[in-house]
């Protein structure tokens, strides 16, 4: 474990991990049309094609996509990762995209599996390991009619391995300020369910100068880019829509730091303040009641996957030292030139926070006890 001042190594949680269950790869398996998993005859690596700019017909099958190896669905793969990185606990969730794809009439049963596949391969993980755990975020049937939902919120609280839930920015498909959501978050504050919420679907291909751009290459612009803001947005037009007005103790981590949320938020509060529409200012509009920064430390988690030292400080500034959680997006962004070394995606993220002036107990916080309090962790 990380070595600080103290006698004792810092526990460290891994709160942004993923892991693939045997049911959500059959699943992906069985489907010809994006997401799915393609097979390649030949017996090499199966390709996983998430996105529909990944689904190119001009490129052979065997080359689409990402190849995913064992490191996206096996438990001691997960073990072997956690224990050369000194990780004590890993709370594993789907990669997207979850189950957004799924016909309403499917998605019920599809999740229960998929949910109670995640609760035991926690278990057998757990069972046989005594110094490391597994947890997870289950996944809903978000495309289900309200009540279907509804009832694998309730029906997860009584799986002990199941921390809280994953979800997508589009919520339903139309949005986080989509008011078909409010039974859903209603359902999610009643409970006290975390939401996980991780992007996906990122920015339209013109906003990177489109295909032809010089500038687009491979997945960096979509990526390094696309997805945060995407958070940002998403998780913008949810307070601007007044859903933490509505559910005051709505609880939601957000992946990547909050995206750009940390360095725009001031700016977001200086233009609902400014803004004509909103009541406040003699507009027809109710605007949002709280503020964002209260929002921000009272109904918000960020993880610590940002890569460096001043997107973290700004992150811990914006929430509060308590509020943010180490994470590694494992398997994603593995090391290229030793696969057997250590992972510089998770050593970048460990040293920005070793690397910044806090107390010991900050940095603790930060590295795992956040997490252990946050989402009631066995240690």
């Amino acid at each position: 474990m990380v070595e600080l001042p103290s006698k004792s190594p810092a526990l460290i949680v891994d709160i942004h991990t993923h892991l693939y269950p045997p049911s959500y790869v059959d699943l992906l398996s069985s489907r010809k049309t994006v997401p799915y998993i393609y097979k390649p005859p030949d017996g090499s690596d199966p390709r996983l094609i998430i996105l529909p700019s990944d689904d190119d017909v001009s490129k052979p099958p065997a080359s689409r996509g990402r190849p995913i190896d064992s490191s996206y669905s096996s438990l001691d793969v997960k073990r072997a990762f956690m224990t050369q990185h000194n990780i004590a606990i890993s709370v594993i969730s789907l990669a997207n995209p979850w189950l957004d794809f799924l016909d309403p009439s499917s998605a019920p049963s599809i999740a229960r599996t998929i949910n109670d596949d995640l609760q035991s391969s926690c278990s057998n993980f757990n069972r046989s390991n005594s110094d490391q755990k597994l947890y997870a975020f289950g996944t809903l049937p978000l495309s289900a009619p309200p009540a279907a939902v509804i009832a694998e919120i309730t029906r997860l609280k009584s799986l002990p391995n199941i921390k809280g839930i994953i979800m997508g920015t589009t919520g339903l498909g139309a949005g986080l300020d989509n008011p078909a959501l409010d039974p859903i978050y209603s359902a999610l504050e009643l409970t006290s369910t975390l939401i996980f919420l991780h992007p996906h679907y990122g920015l339209p291909a013109a906003s990177f100068g489109g295909e032809s751009s010089l500038s687009r290459t491979g997945h960096v612009l979509p990526l390094a880019l696309g997805f945060p803001l995407e958070t940002t947005i998403a998780i913008t037009r949810a307070f601007l829509a007044g859903v933490f007005d509505r559910y005051p103790s709505l609880q939601i981590l957000l992946a990547h730091s909050g995206g750009t949320l940390p360095f725009l938020a001031g700016r977001i509060q200086s233009c609902v303040a400014h803004e004509r529409e909103f009541t406040a200012n003699g507009g027809e509009k109710p605007g949002p009641v709280r503020d964002i920064w209260d929002v921000l430390k009272k109904n918000i988690y960020l993880d610590a996957v940002i890569y460096g030292e001043p997107g973290l400080k700004a992150a811990v500034d914006a929430s509060s030292h308590d509020r943010v959680m180490f994470g590694t997006d494992h398997p994603f962004f593995p090391p290229l030139k030793d696969p057997a070394g250590r992972w510089e995606s998770v050593d970048t993220n460990l040293k920005a926070i070793e690397g910044a002036i806090w107390s010991e107990r900050v940095t603790r916080g930060i590295l795992g006890g956040n997490a252990v309090r946050v989402l009631g962790l066995e240690v």
